[in-house]
């Protein structure tokens, strides 16, 4: 929600009366923060999860005892720097080497465990940045972030970790610096810099600066204070009812912010459980929910997919597994809080991704990082009552954040979209520059051993005018064009489809970016193979428009039949009506890494005037399968491929889908208005209408089949009348409030 009718939600939903309930007693019980200290020790580095003496535990705590070691020996405090290689303000690197200090005082087996030496080295280290440079009154200068989060958390965990060798004076210090910079009123507003992971962030802080200072009243504020993170938005940031998650207004962010916020309220739970500030709040259900609706979708054999990691996605190698680390471990973490049903599901699940990430095995990468993480996931593996989850089969549309997954056997698609609410790309603070056509249609897909297909160096080394499944004008762009942060949403309301669960039929009304370049695209994802639409292509930029069939990192063998590609190890393409396909192999070298390509694509020329394609994409099929499907041209039947509709039918699968971009027939299907619509004859007798309203905007919706139909088996609460006999009639109410999500009725047919 935005800003205001945001405070209004927060002051009519009752804030108050949560941080009332959240409010500790006239007195805290003894002890409490101490137990809120042992507890963030415990939570936060596992000290109670694995025995420091065996590997690989001995080894990596041995390690950062000598780090630290070396960090304390070569302190030298000055007016201009706490390290002579780091000169303030380093408010990165040098609160870091403080935590660092700090965590091989608390954890055991470093060498340095309780010595007193090395926890006063951390109280004077922290003593001396609040001094210097984050002091009260400081200018902040660079990103606001490291003077709201990543600093005062860095420092302030550093203090509750060595806290018995801080003064009241030190700490009083301390907590003065981060009320100026985090002052409560940080958390009045749910708006700007304070919203979804940002304000799991600022209440971690606040937790922190409260067990640091001992004050109840802020640690009731850093759990009161979370309450508005817990409901479903219907626009901006934060979780929506369809699975999606929001952060910077328009970019999809479960493999970044949304890692970040899952890892945040995991961490404050279960440091928070048995105190007076416990989460109690029903509605952090949706946290829960979350796991299944909105991260696992996107995490595929142990790596979270690119399509929702924003600017992420090129600052190094393998980061699509590390973020699937880290939300494997905030869901290991948050599983110690929950109920035991979601707790058993969810070991199962991050063991699935475990067992199944061959290309950066998860525990072994563990091993370098979160020793926390990789107890919690060695107990899982090594625990034979715990099953090892498959991946869901079936089709994940998410329309409010122009996302779409499909499983299918052995093999996995994503389909990253853009719209008038959901972002093109998202450049910022100088990463992901030329993202500018990701949101152009771009299909990744995986068949199997193709784990680090995006995760090797695909990112910088790719051509970004010819990212796969793509429809795009080759029109020069400026690195950074359109606007930063999110800022490059299209005029496109029309995005998003209809699916029963199984498959599905999605599009997007395509703009250009900076371009004149207009079409129309559909998926239709099936059993083995997604079939692929353009139409309406159009463009006056004055250099040719191409759509990317595939651009696969890989130089295996290519073979080249009639109507038919297929690339060794990965899949097949079938391009039905003689379609010519352009094929380059090359070599592409950048940031010192170089990668074979193959791409393939149609070349629409040079300002097309409703141009289309056809063609079909089959993971993992091998040549002779390839060819098989490309000699069967009623396999799929295009009933339409215009810029009014497109529609297949697969008859082998009982299916019949249409997008229609305006009302109007195809094949059997009519539609009074634009909408999508999914029919599946499920060979028992019965059939399954699925309708959908992308655009947000119907009052009522009439649908029609040409198929005789005996009566309504299930009906759906937005069914207004139905009409059955010699065909199927079905009038909806109003859809525009239903965010795009798809509405399912199962009719009985009749016999012929």
């Amino acid at each position: 929600m935005k800003g205001p009718s945001r405070r209004l939600f927060l002051q009519l939903s009752g804030l108050a009366a949560l941080a009332a309930a959240c409010a500790p007693p006239e007195r805290v019980p003894t002890g409490t923060f101490a137990l809120l200290r042992r507890r963030w020790r415990e939570v936060t580095l596992g000290t109670e999860l694995f025995d420091p003496r065996t590997e690989p535990y001995r080894t990596r705590l041995a390690e950062l005892g000598a780090r630290a070691r070396a960090h304390r020996d070569a302190m030298n405090p000055t007016d201009r720097s706490l390290w002579p290689d780091l000169p303030f303000p380093s408010l990165d690197a040098t609160p870091a080497r403080l935590r660092a200090m700090a965590r091989a005082y608390a954890l055991p087996g470093t060498g340095l465990t309780a010595e007193p030496g090395l926890g006063t080295a951390v109280a004077t280290g922290v003593e001396h940045v609040v001094r210097r440079v984050y002091s009260p009154g400081a200018e902040p200068v660079g990103n606001w972030w490291d003077w709201r989060i990543g600093t005062p958390r860095a420092l302030l965990d550093a203090a509750v970790l060595a806290a018995p060798h801080l003064t009241g004076t030190q700490s009083a210090a301390l907590c003065a610096a981060v009320d100026d910079f985090v002052p409560e009123s940080r958390l009045d507003d749910y708006e700007g810099n304070s919203t979804g992971a940002n304000r799991v962030d600022l209440c971690t802080v606040t937790l922190l600066r409260a067990i640091a200072g001992e004050d109840p009243g802020r640690a009731a504020l850093a759990a009161s204070a979370l309450s508005p993170v817990f409901p479903y938005v219907t626009e901006g940031d934060g979780f929506y009812r369809d699975g999606s998650f929001i952060q910077h207004g328009s970019v999809p962010y479960q493999g970044g912010y949304g890692a970040v916020l899952l890892t945040g309220l995991a961490t404050l739970f279960a440091v928070l459980r048995g105190t007076p500030w416990e989460i109690t709040d029903p509605v952090a259900r949706t946290v829960l929910d979350a796991v299944d609706r909105s991260f696992a979708p996107f995490v595929h054999d142990g790596a979270c997919m690119d399509l929702v990691r924003g600017r992420g996605v090129d600052r190094r190698p393998y980061g699509d597994h590390r973020r699937g680390r880290e939300i494997a471990a905030a869901v290991l973490l948050l599983a110690e809080t929950a109920p035991d049903a979601d707790r058993a599901r969810w070991r199962a699940m991050v063991k699935g991704w475990a067992v199944r990430d061959t290309a950066k095995p998860m525990l072994r990468a563990a091993e370098g990082g979160d020793l926390a993480f990789h107890a919690r996931l060695a107990a899982v593996l090594d625990d034979d009552a715990v099953p090892v989850a498959s991946e869901p089969g079936g089709h994940r549309l998410f329309p409010m954040s122009a996302r779409a997954v499909h499983r299918g056997p052995d093999w996995c698609a994503a389909l990253s979209m853009a719209s008038s609410r959901v972002a093109r790309y998202e450049y910022g603070n100088g990463e992901n520059l030329r993202g500018w056509h990701t949101g152009s249609g771009m299909l990744y897909w995986w068949a199997r051993g193709d784990g680090d297909h995006y995760s090797d160096s695909f990112w910088p080394t790719v051509d970004p005018y010819r990212l796969p499944g793509t429809t795009v004008s080759t029109r020069r762009l400026r690195d950074g064009a359109g606007g930063a942060w999110g800022d490059t949403r299209p005029p496109a309301d029309w995005v998003g489809g209809a699916t029963d669960g199984v498959y599905a039929a999605v599009g997007q009304h395509l703009y250009g970016l900076q371009s004149t370049l207009e079409a129309f695209q559909s998926w239709f994802f099936l059993d083995d193979a997604v079939v692929c639409l353009g139409a309406g292509i159009t463009c006056r930029d004055g250099v040719p428009v191409e759509t990317v069939v595939d651009n696969r990192r890989t130089g295996a063998r290519l073979a080249v039949g009639a109507g038919w590609a297929h690339l060794d190890g990965h899949g097949g393409y079938v391009l039905p009506a003689g379609q010519p396909l352009r094929t380059l192999r090359e070599a592409r070298t950048a940031g010192g890494a170089t990668r074979a390509y193959t791409a393939l694509w149609l070349d629409h020329g040079v300002d097309p005037d409703a141009a289309g394609y056809v063609y079909h994409l089959m993971p993992g099929a091998g040549e002779a399968a390839t060819a098989a499907r490309a000699a069967d041209p009623g396999w799929a039947r295009v009933l339409a491929n215009t810029s009014a509709r497109q529609g297949v039918e697969v008859p082998s699968l009982g299916v019949t889908a249409v997008n229609f971009w305006s009302g109007g027939r195809a094949g059997g299907l009519t539609a009074s208005d634009p909408c999508a619509v999914l029919v599946r004859d499920l060979g028992d007798g019965t059939a399954t209408v699925t309708v959908a309203d992308p655009r947000r905007d119907l009052d009522g919706l009439t649908v029609t089949w040409d198929r005789p139909v005996a009566g309504i088996t299930r009906g759906h609460p937005l069914l207004r009348d139905a009409r059955t006999g010699p065909r199927l009639t079905l009038v909806f109410g109003a859809l525009a409030d239903r965010e795009g999500a798809s509405h399912t009725v199962t009719v009985r047919l009749l016999s012929s």
